[in-house]
């Protein structure tokens, strides 16, 4: 067991305040501080090296422009996870016809990464036009999204594999996105056969390149309701969706193998956006990670995660504090591996970008998620030993280790609250990093 906070002396905790500069009140009895108990680890035990926090690279990121060093040495300050597509988002058609490839994009983005010192992981997605009908040598960007068609499986599984040759460092691979193309409207269900078929094609080429190779899916998102597609995963914030249950179930039952799942989604429903509010919502993630535990012991892979409405953007100090409390409930679940999906833009204005736009000559500097993510790694990579402390307020989320905690003020008011031995006033959605 853990040994208790310290109680320290008003003179060292006048110093304290100084230097941290903020107020903090220490219990004066160690009777009235409750001990913090093991919680477990974040994400698997016996897992190392693994920094569980990252980002996916988009259109407009961080590896072209005259602030693309500035960014460089930003992100490289903590080195985090970073995942790349081989289509898509930055990338250009790696086949534009059979057996002719073309991976200069490809090349940059994954050269980005290791400049950066990131932990390279690639999605499999998307598919070159000639694997869904269209005409080889041409790439028509607004079918991005199509699915291969069945008799090109095998041809995608190619691909894949050539792509886990070119990429030997490339140890962690994701089957495609968000099962995009593989919905039947007229049966308002996914095809979820197809996919599982598919998905099989691609697993057993890349292991066949490298049976080390980390392959999972089946990324999929983890849509819900407030009324209609009920299904028993349920809570205050709606239903997730009885056809992405479904789906789930024929992947686990019918795949060929995995070494981890992988899902997606928002915290917020999709007929009423977030629902009951902010907070109450994150509560679909602890819903979600318990389900998929009752379903698999796989490591957990959120491959996107979302928890503001669409309909309102957030200030950035409220932006940072609902995602820190989210990546707080990913760790006390035990999941695995967490990718922020970074926003785009081509000019100095971006709303939750994990850095200023590198396309801009004076960008490139750190956003507040960046530094986020950053934290999380360095403090709460996988194989750290958490410890079960919470804050007396309902408002304020504690995530803690043995010499570092954060705590979070998820309300729109200064709150006050005793976090283990220490009483603390917070600002409206204010961030802290603490020393235990």
């Amino acid at each position: 067991m853990r040994p208790p906070m310290l109680v320290l002396c008003a003179t060292v905790a006048a110093a304290l305040i100084a230097t941290l500069g903020f107020a903090v009140r220490r219990a004066a009895s160690s009777n009235d501080r409750p001990e913090a108990r093991p919680l477990g680890v974040v994400g698997a035990r016996g897992v190392s090296d693994w920094p569980v926090w990252g980002f996916t690279h988009t259109d407009y990121s961080a590896d072209t422009g005259p602030a693309s060093g500035t960014a460089a040495t930003a992100i490289a300050r903590q080195p985090v996870l970073q995942n790349q597509h081989i289509m898509g988002w930055g990338a250009g058609n790696p086949e534009p016809s059979p057996g002719v490839f073309d991976f200069r994009t490809l090349d940059q983005r994954i050269a980005y990464i290791r400049k950066t010192g990131g932990v390279p992981v690639i999605t499999l997605c998307c598919a070159p036009d000639w694997m869904k009908g269209g005409r080889p040598g041409e790439t028509d960007w607004s079918r991005l999204e199509v699915a291969p068609t069945p008799e090109r499986y095998r041809d995608y599984a190619a691909l894949a594999a050539a792509v886990a040759r070119r990429y030997p460092d490339v140890r962690h691979f994701a089957v495609w996105n968000e099962l995009k193309g593989f919905f039947d409207t007229k049966g308002d269900r996914w095809r979820y056969e197809d996919f599982t078929a598919f998905y099989n094609a691609v697993y057993d080429a890349v292991k066949a390149v490298d049976p080390r190779i980390q392959v999972g899916g089946p990324y999929i998102p983890m849509y819900s309701f407030v009324q209609g597609h009920q299904s028993s995963v349920r809570g205050p914030w709606g239903s997730i969706d009885q056809r992405v249950i479904d789906a789930v179930d024929y992947w686990l039952a019918q795949k060929h193998g995995a070494d981890f799942i992988a899902v997606d989604g928002p915290t917020a429903s999709d007929d009423r956006d977030v629902y009951p509010d902010e907070v109450t919502a994150l509560g679909k993630l602890d819903a979600i990670d318990a389900w998929l535990r009752s379903k698999t012991t796989l490591p957990i892979w959120w491959s996107e995660y979302y928890v503001e409405p669409e309909s309102l953007p957030w200030a950035e100090n409220k932006r940072i504090a609902i995602n820190a409390a989210a990546l707080i409930e990913f760790a006390r679940t035990g999941v695995s591996t967490v990718l922020y999906w970074n926003n785009e833009a081509q000019d100095a204005r971006c709303q939750g970008c994990l850095w200023i736009s590198t396309l801009v000559r004076t960008g490139g500097a750190p956003g507040g998620m960046l530094t986020l993510l950053q934290n999380f790694a360095r403090w709460f990579p996988a194989g750290t030993e958490l410890l079960d402390l919470r804050a007396t307020d309902a408002h304020v989320r504690v995530l803690a280790q043995r010499q570092r905690a954060v705590v979070v003020n998820v309300s729109d008011r200064r709150v006050a609250a005793r976090v283990g031995g220490a009483e603390l006033t917070l600002a409206p959605y204010e961030v802290r990093w603490l020393d235990r």
